[in-house]
């Protein structure tokens, strides 16, 4: 009897990977009715809508890190060109460095709708800084508040990861490189003055745990600085570390960032 020799094994074609929110990038835009979403890999064209969805920009594979695939939809913030929350819009879960290279001239009107972010009024994070915590901003003075420093549109944004309401510690120095008298804090405090702190300056800051929002004067007013666990080590060692436009060591009022 005659042997049978087996043919060669069948070919196997890798499987096409499944979509999920894990692998789509947004932000998503929005003009005029009009849907695009920048960067989006293998996002499926939608059946049954009015909304025609068309590409801002080449689509491109971004390389996410287990880190991004954990903090998406942890964060989510929605920005418009125009104040009242009018014109060009775009949604936003990471952060962005310049407004501009999505596509638009300004930023003048923001939703935030999970977690913290702070946002800045040039691109690439520099410039004076905005805590931007979960509510409705229709136009620049609900994020300046009570700053006296008109910036009517940001330019670049992100969020603070490192936020946690309920476990927040930071030292106030009176000299730089954490010298000096120190005052440790676990609480929001509208006056330092007023809580035992003997003057208008803070030399240098060491956040122990969370992320900080620090004023110019009492009340939570004047110039903003963002000071967070995550960032330098925590540790502030000059004024001019507290921000990339800090004109003064002068600090009156702090308190924990809400998320």
């Amino acid at each position: 009897m005659d042997s049978v020799q087996a043919g060669p094994e069948p070919l196997l074609l890798p499987q096409r990977p499944r979509l999920t929110q894990h692998n789509l990038c947004v932000p998503i835009c929005w003009t005029l009715g009009r849907a695009r979403l920048y960067k989006a890999v293998g996002t499926p064209q939608p059946s049954t809508t009015t909304l025609a969805s068309v590409p801002c920009q080449p689509t491109e594979k971004l390389s996410m890190t287990s880190q991004h695939m954990e903090t998406l939809g942890q964060f989510k913030i929605t920005a418009w060109e125009e104040e009242n929350f009018q014109g060009k819009r775009c949604e936003f879960l990471m952060e962005c460095p310049s407004i501009m290279e999505r596509g638009f001239r300004k930023i003048r009107s923001i939703k935030v709708e999970t977690g913290p972010w702070v946002g800045y009024e040039y691109p690439e994070y520099q410039g004076q800084q905005f805590i931007l915590e979960k509510g409705d901003y229709p136009r620049w003075e609900a994020w300046s508040g009570n700053s006296g420093y008109r910036t009517e549109h940001l330019l670049s944004f992100r969020p603070i990861k490192c936020a946690n309401h309920s476990d927040s510690k930071v030292t106030l120095y009176e000299g730089e490189n954490f010298q000096g008298r120190k005052f440790e804090l676990t609480d929001d405090y509208p006056s330092l003055q007023a809580m035992g702190w003997g003057n208008k300056e803070v030399a240098s800051i060491k956040v122990n745990a969370g992320a900080w929002v620090a004023y110019q004067y009492p009340g939570y007013r004047g110039y903003q600085y963002v000071l967070e666990r995550d960032r330098q080590n925590g540790e502030y060692k000059k004024y001019s570390e507290y921000s990339t436009q800090a004109h003064t060591n002068q600090i009156q009022s702090i308190r924990r960032v809400q998320h």
